[in-house]
């Protein structure tokens, strides 16, 4: 049970973040109403040219989601039936259930054990002539390991789409996500270190005629009012959460530090306990912590030990360890429990438990922290002891 003279520690405390800047953000909702237009208007406009330029990139395309993003990605780069693209099984379905929605197959590919994103390797092996794009996912806010798989593509002549919903701001040998891939998606749902009050989204890309044709395609198809020239979505970020998202991202690189400054100290808290590895952050990446996302091995040589052996249904480590903290008025969650080619939505495709092992093992083993700019010393130390605690107390595996 949670201690009476202390309050819950939520994964991410949006009440706080809104109480330092809500009267920036009630103004920009003001300037909207008082405006009156509420899609495609100027604060859209506004939106696209900056966080193209955070992006390191000539052109923003605002969407309705994360989501739409990919989709109008996909659909853009010409994926449809009959085409397979490369994802990672290790990530949210959206990254593969775009590809589905266009008729084409998602390839799943397992994750470099380290950092849980896509292992270039795994590309390669998975390639066929039917191949016609890879989606990298910049997972946590760690960028994926992308000059491989760039090079890959250039081979090959594939598109290569970031799905970068989790890493805006975050640098690879030097450049941003989602600038290095034909094209980058951005997702804004409200949990995200740049989120929106509702859904929302962008892609970013160099090239005009991409933009052009993405904002079509976000606008029914069309090219004027009333004349459309190919298939289309209604998906327009509005001119409400466009406002909102233009105050927050004034204060996304303050928020980024206080995120890396909140890992690190986490990282220096749990470095070395026994049963606990911490995130790895390669040389040349600037990881932006969307989450705080640990290994729960339950031993100290777990890494030698695959989490395949443990019978279903018994609780993990993790799981044991999460209960605890959760008693202790701990939030923690599990991103993601269920690796993509496991899903019941792809049941159709054959896959079986032991087939992509790295990311089945992690989905037994992960558990994110709570993260966020306003966390303070104290929570973050309330949070590190009660799981070295519940460690210590748990039965070995």
């Amino acid at each position: 049970m949670t201690s009476k003279t202390q309050t819950a520690i939520p994964m991410l405390d949006l009440r706080a973040q809104y109480a330092a800047i809500g009267d920036e953000i009630r103004a920009a909702i003001d300037e909207v109403l008082a405006a009156q237009q509420f899609v495609l208007g100027p604060q859209l406009a506004a939106l696209e040219e900056e966080v193209a330029r955070s992006c390191g990139r000539r052109f923003g395309i605002g969407v309705g989601s994360g989501t739409d993003a990919l989709l109008l990605a996909l659909r853009a780069c010409g994926i449809g039936p009959g085409d397979e693209v490369i994802v990672p099984t290790f990530s949210f379905v959206a990254t593969a259930s775009t590809v589905s929605w266009l008729g084409a197959r998602p390839v799943f590919a397992d994750m470099d054990p380290a950092t849980f994103n896509l292992d270039p390797a795994e590309v390669e092996a998975r390639l066929t002539p039917k191949t016609r794009a890879v989606i990298p996912v910049h997972l946590y806010g760690l960028p994926a390991e992308m000059d491989p798989i760039l090079e890959l593509a250039a081979r090959r002549e594939l598109a290569v789409i970031e799905d970068n919903a989790q890493a805006i701001g975050a640098t690879y040998k030097g450049r941003k996500t989602g600038a290095m891939g034909t094209l980058g998606c951005l997702s804004f749902y409200p949990s995200k270190n740049l989120g929106a009050y509702g859904d929302a989204g962008m892609i970013v890309t160099d090239s005009e005629g991409m933009a052009a044709r993405l904002k079509r395609l976000r606008d029914h198809g069309q090219t004027r009012k009333y004349l459309s020239e190919e298939l289309g979505l209604n998906s327009r970020l509005d001119e409400i959460q466009a406002a909102v998202l233009r105050v927050k991202l004034r204060h996304l690189e303050e928020w980024t530090k206080a995120r890396q400054a909140h890992a690190a100290r986490y990282t220096e808290r749990l470095s070395g306990v026994s049963g606990v590895d911490t995130p790895v952050v390669p040389a040349r990446r600037e990881h932006v912590f969307y989450q705080y996302t640990v290994r729960i091995t339950g031993e100290p040589d777990a890494a030698s030990r695959s989490a395949l052996a443990a019978p279903r249904g018994v609780p993990s480590a993790r799981d044991r360890v999460q209960k605890a903290l959760t008693e202790r008025g701990i939030a923690t969650s599990v991103h993601y429990p269920v690796p993509l080619h496991l899903q019941p939505l792809y049941a159709s495709l054959g896959h079986k438990r032991g087939e992509l092992p790295h990311a089945e093992r992690a989905a037994d083993e992960v558990l994110s922290l709570p993260l966020y700019p306003e966390l303070t010393p104290e929570q973050i130390e309330r949070v590190a002891e009660a799981v070295v605690s519940a460690i210590e107390q748990a039965p070995r595996d």
